[in-house]
């Protein structure tokens, strides 16, 4: 795995009042938008993106997660999103991710993303332009 994909990714944004509830609290739904882009993020930082990936016939989409939120974000709070591979498997790969503020951890979740076929909308193996993220034997 190239040393970007082993390292992971942190990605600085701001929290907007789009992102807020009517109290000033980031939407609950928002976090897993803030994750998204960490993750598409990373990806740009190999050199991939999602759509050169969709013009090969694969799409990266979200199989399992498992959320928790442990303290709120408010409106025009600096976060930072991180993206992190922790396991990769033949059409598979799991994330740890988490939002901060400042020190404060706010929000972690495990992400699997599954590589599918976009004619089929079946699992299948990493394409060739993945090959960076797939550990050395």
């Amino acid at each position: 795995m190239s040393a970007i994909a082993e390292k992971g990714y942190r990605l600085p944004l701001r929290v907007y009042m789009e992102d807020t509830d009517a109290g000033g609290i980031v939407y609950y739904v928002n976090y897993l938008k803030f994750m998204e882009r960490a993750r598409s993020e990373w990806l740009r930082q190999l050199g991939l993106n999602q759509q050169t990936l969709l013009d090969e016939g694969t799409q990266l989409v979200v199989y399992r997660l498992a959320c928790h939120y442990a303290k709120p974000a408010c409106l025009d709070d600096a976060l930072e999103i991180s993206a992190h591979v922790t396991e990769m498997g033949r059409c598979r790969m799991t994330f740890e991710q988490q939002v901060w503020r400042d020190e404060e951890l706010l929000c972690s979740a495990t992400v699997e993303i599954a590589c599918l076929s976009v004619e089929r909308m079946r699992p299948k193996a990493w394409p060739a332009s993945l090959n960076i993220l797939i550990p050395a034997s």
